[in-house]
């Protein structure tokens, strides 16, 4: 198969598996209907109730010859066989044409590739594997110090799956940004697959939805019905569907006689005026026969006693809390990703723990510290190297050994410069009542968990700092200049001043770095009750 770069081959899992580090990889997201006449989204399969057509279909399309030759003969496929193909009743509506039997989920033989192997200029430093390692986007092989709430999760999980009406099983699970709520789901998510291919628990649907990746909070349902049936319709259609679906039974794909399980995140951006969209979801689960298990996940703690009386009934009483980290469950994360890598100092690791478990508990900020200090290290190091050319090897390698390793003063540097960034600057210089401005969008944040306000909440918000701590209350007219201000800083994102008092503001930087510029404020030191 000819790619972008370079010419690549069709693997199956088993040979991605034995793939090097650094081979390049495809997935084909979407295959073509031939009786609707369009592309379709890869839907679930359940292959354990496959049919001898589907076997017969993978069968057509491997290749006839060494599948290790790289020539354009070999990769065309013989005209009979492509007949046959199309001869046969297909039901590439229904499931997809390459599943994969005895597995359940996984990328199933659909459109894997693999570019040829090709020789690093130099092999991977510690430091480079450190890098690597730390990024947030790198999947950790466990999740430590959340045992206890991935086995309240598991828990939940097969007790709903188990039973067959599955009515009513709702779980809210909230926490500070950063406390690895989202993660544990998943990672629960992933031990329980490996129990569905061993025949342990029931097969299920797995749907997971982001509320920050929706344009509008009605869109959930597109995506929803797109995940069951494989199909994309209007909003106001899938909803429709899906209430066919879980209402009254009726199927709408193959997926319907097995449990499905939802995980919302950001469940808080799917409020709207009157509430529909989240009562809908959550009544769902409350129909006979629903099979429907619903996962929520935001930030803030008391959003279920925000909601209408009658969304919150159906949310239930099952929650799980996640708290912010201490900084020896820090050192623990850092370091279990750093397991293997000899990169870092112990004491330099712990001092990045300690610096971000006194500001907000967030894993993501330290390892985006640990990540930022092995850049500088390696930085530092290979500039040393360069300006050590005329050196023997063997100078060389004495002289860098211990400068290789990431210290105090790294990491020391990395919070330097994450901490002080010009936004923070800007928010250390600000005006008194710029300072008490922010505060109260921190505190606004904390309480609702919302990331945007009113200009009204915020208004009422200041003045209750202002009251509670001895201040006078600038009045609406300062406070809407002080915002102006903020936002030609870019310090706060403003909407159109035409709504006035219901112009939306939001914070444009993470509420940690408010609170680190403005907690130790001489001038106001009241504001760190609040941050």
């Amino acid at each position: 198969m000819e790619s972008i770069l370079r010419h690549c081959f069709v693997m199956n899992p088993k040979e991605y598996a034995k793939a090097n580090e650094g081979d390049d990889v495809y997935l084909c997201e979407y295959e073509y209907d031939i009786h609707w006449h369009s592309f379709k989204r890869l839907a679930e399969i359940d292959n354990g109730e496959e049919d001898d057509d589907g076997a017969e279909s993978d069968e057509d399309w491997k290749l006839s010859k060494d599948p290790d030759s790289d020539t354009e003969e070999e990769m065309d496929y013989d005209e009979e066989s492509i007949k046959n193909i199309l001869a046969k009743p297909s039901r590439a509506h229904e499931l997809a044409a390459n599943s994969q039997k005895g597995q359940f989920f996984g990328l199933q033989k659909i459109g894997v590739k693999k570019i040829p192997e090709h020789v690093r200029c130099h092999k991977q430093t510690d430091l480079e594997r450190a890098k690597a390692a730390l990024l947030l986007a790198s999947l950790p092989k466990s999740l430590p110090c959340r045992d206890k709430e991935m086995l309240e999760i598991t828990a939940f999980i097969k007790d709903a799956i188990s039973d067959d009406k599955c009515l009513g099983r709702c779980l809210y699970i909230n926490g500070v940004p950063g406390t690895g709520k989202t993660m544990s789901v998943l990672a629960v998510m992933r031990n329980l697959r490996t129990e569905v291919d061993a025949g342990s628990i029931r097969p299920y649907s797995f749907v997971e939805i982001n509320g920050l990746k929706l344009a509008s909070p009605e869109n959930i349902y597109r995506v929803i019905y797109e995940a069951l049936s494989g199909h994309r319709v209007s909003w106001k259609k899938a909803l429709h569907l899906l209430n066919e679906r879980f209402s009254e039974g009726k199927k709408i794909g193959k997926e319907d006689d097995k449990p499905c399980i939802l995980l919302i995140d950001e469940l808080d951006l799917l409020l709207t005026r009157n509430q529909s969209v989240l009562y809908n979801i959550l009544d769902w689960p409350t129909k006979p026969h629903s099979k429907l298990v619903v996962i929520g996940i935001a930030n803030t703690m008391d959003l279920p006693e925000k909601l209408l009386p009658r969304i919150s009934s159906r949310m239930g009483i099952e929650r799980l809390c996640f708290g912010p980290y201490n900084y020896q469950q820090l050192q623990e994360i850092v370091s279990s990703r750093l397991k293997g890598i000899n990169a870092f100092k112990e004491q330099a690791i712990e001092y990045a723990s300690r610096k971000v478990a006194a500001i907000s508990g967030d894993a993501r900020r330290a390892l985006e510290i640990c990540r930022r200090a092995a850049e500088i290290t390696d930085y530092r190091l290979k500039k040393l190297i360069s300006n050590s050319n005329n050196a023997s090897q063997g100078f060389i390698g004495t002289h860098f050994a211990g400068k290789s390793l990431v210290g105090m003063a790294e990491v020391e540097a990395a919070i330097q410069e994450m901490f002080q960034a010009p936004h923070i600057q800007v928010m250390k210089t600000s005006s008194r009542l710029s300072k008490i401005f922010l505060t109260a969008m921190v505190y606004e944040l904390y309480k609702t968990g919302m990331g945007e306000t009113t200009f009204e909440k915020l208004a009422m918000t200041v003045s209750c700092l202002c009251t509670s701590n001895g201040e006078a209350f600038p009045g609406h007219d300062m406070l809407l200049k002080i915002g102006c201000k903020l936002g030609e800083c870019r310090i706060v994102l403003c909407e159109s001043g035409a709504k006035h008092r219901l112009q939306k503001l939001q914070l444009n930087f993470p509420s940690d770095d408010v609170a680190f510029a403005l907690k130790d404020s001489k001038e106001l030191p009241w504001l760190a009750k609040y941050l």
